[in-house]
């Protein structure tokens, strides 16, 4: 250049950001240590998602090993017989079902120990170390994920036993990686204390907090129809939403279950969390990139933006019946069912209520967002009173997104009535296999990919905002409403949702299509 003259410089071809994040598979054998694998969470979750990954071959016989860890002492044999009628066909595959599961149950060793015992978690890792030596596995450059399908309370000891004895020896490529499920304590305290006790044994990039509604294939759908659809981005902000539901609802009571659920309740059980995560992608600014961090960080942007819940804004109720479970208290406090609303304090959203409801038995199953947008100015074909414009993203079942709109009536008369535009996943997705939550999750954890789970600081904002209402709860200072098992809940529920801005559409109900 000095010269004057100038060059021609071959550059690299510009990357897209797909290729940037394309996994890379990794080298060296897999361990899959279930933690708890005689319990429900394991038999019903955990496994038949391993399964359904090990039948698509996202996992591989030749280098993965499954080793389930739990106290009672169970032979190998049994242990499969135990899990075998939890293994569901995979799509596809129905034909070779029985001979897919019976080797799928070979790569199960099932190893029996305490959870807070030198000896049992010896005997793990040298159980583990002989499979890797038997790949003739270079020391240190095995993976070894330990999944914990455990009660919270037993998280720190579990962790030190597998800091101690059943951690990689080098790091040669090789990693070590923690799983563990929800609750995450019961307050901002708690959830601290286990944060601090989980984090001085293992750095964050290790550490996977799994909230498996994060792995739902309409949540996981929420960045990209944002994101990639120009006809949303000047759509969704405060000048042309009035309101945002995220609801979920049960059709059944504690079924059982009663004295845990006693314990937490509706908001810790569902909305501190479920509920919670799918606000935060709803409400997010578009991230620098896809990559992990840079997504968690605006999700940690808007929990950090939501104000102070108020008491007026919030009704709880409690099914009528809940307390004839044995197993609950007689004046139990602990609400069945919750409905308040949420302000996010930035520039997109002031003056947006988002409300959040979640309840069991109730009189429908479903757990849906639904944006509902302002009325249209200079209403000339006078149709408000049939209904505002929705848009309505079914996350179960019958997964679906379809939109609200005012169409005119097919005939000579100009009417106008209600209609949607439907994308129904069953209909339009018919040869596709939809894949669980918990099988999308596990995939993600053995790809070192962190985007969907929860982040320490994440989880810290998330109980800022719901703590100082729990203890006004378990104060007694607000008592639930009772409901009939059947209802849609309280009627005051339905009041708080009217007063907030909601418009209900009556006469208009959306009915999945058929084949």
């Amino acid at each position: 250049m000095g010269s004057g003259q100038w060059t021609v410089e071959q550059r690299a071809p510009i990357r897209t950001e797909s290729q940037l994040n394309e996994y890379e598979p990794e080298i060296g054998c897999l361990s899959i240590i279930v933690l708890g694998a005689s319990g429900d969470l394991a038999k019903k979750k955990t496994f038949p998602a391993l399964f359904l990954l090990y039948r698509q071959g996202f996992i591989q016989s030749q280098d993965v090993h499954i080793f389930g860890y739990a106290r009672s002492s169970i032979p190998d044999n049994e242990f499969g017989n135990r899990i075998r009628g939890y293994l569901t066909p995979c799509k596809g595959f129905e034909q070779t079902h029985e001979e897919d599961v019976t080797q799928f149950l070979q790569l199960i060793k099932y190893v029996s120990g305490a959870y807070d015992t030198e000896e049992g978690f010896r005997l793990l890792d040298k159980t583990i170390s002989e499979y890797e030596l038997s790949k003739n596995s270079t020391e240190g450059s095995s993976r070894r994920l330990f999944y914990l399908a455990l009660p919270p309370s037993v998280y720190p000891p579990v962790c030190r036993m597998i800091r101690s004895y059943c951690m990689n020896k080098s790091d040669l490529g090789g990693w070590t990686r923690i799983v563990v499920e929800k609750p995450f304590g019961r307050d901002l305290a708690s959830a601290e204390e286990l944060s601090s006790q989980i984090g001085e044994l293992f750095d964050e990039p290790q550490i996977y907090r799994i909230d498996h509604y994060l792995g739902k294939e309409l949540v996981q759908n929420l960045m990209v129809l944002r994101f990639a659809n120009r006809l949303f981005l000047p759509l969704w902000n405060r000048d042309n939403i009035s309101n945002i539901q995220i609801v979920f609802r049960e059709d059944f009571g504690t079924d059982g279950r009663g004295g845990y659920f006693d314990q937490y309740g509706i908001i810790r059980d569902i909305i501190q969390n479920h509920l919670l995560q799918v606000l935060c992608l709803v409400a997010m600014e578009k991230p620098v990139s896809l990559k992990p961090e840079h997504v968690r960080d605006e999700k940690v942007k808007v929990l950090q933006s939501v104000l102070p819940i108020e008491d007026n804004e919030v009704v709880l109720g409690q099914y009528e019946g809940y307390t004839d479970d044995p197993t609950v208290p007689d004046d139990s406090n602990t609400p069945t069912f919750a409905t308040m609303v949420l302000r996010i304090h930035n520039e997109r959203w002031e003056g947006v209520p988002f409300i959040m409801k979640a309840g069991k038995a109730l009189n429908s199953r479903k757990a849906e967002i639904r944006v509902q947008f302002k009325d249209v100015p200079g209403d000339i074909y006078k149709c408000q009173k049939q209904g505002r414009n929705e848009f309505v993203i079914r996350l179960q079942p019958s997964e679906a997104m379809y939109m609200k709109l005012t169409v005119k009536q097919p005939g000579l008369e100009m009417t106008t009535v209600q209609s949607e535009l439907d994308l129904s996943y069953g209909q339009r997705y018919q040869e596709t296999n939809i894949p669980e939550a918990y099988e999308r999750l596990i995939l993600d954890t053995i790809r070192g990919d962190q985007q969907h789970f929860v982040r320490r600081d994440e989880l810290k904002a998330a109980w800022e905002i719901f703590t100082p209402l729990l203890h006004r709860i378990d104060r007694g200072e607000m008592k639930p409403l009772p409901y009939k098992p059947g209802s849609r809940g309280p009627e005051e529920a339905d009041k708080l949702a009217e007063k907030a801005g909601y418009v209900q559409t009556h006469g208009y109900i959306w009915i999945p299509p058929t084949l």
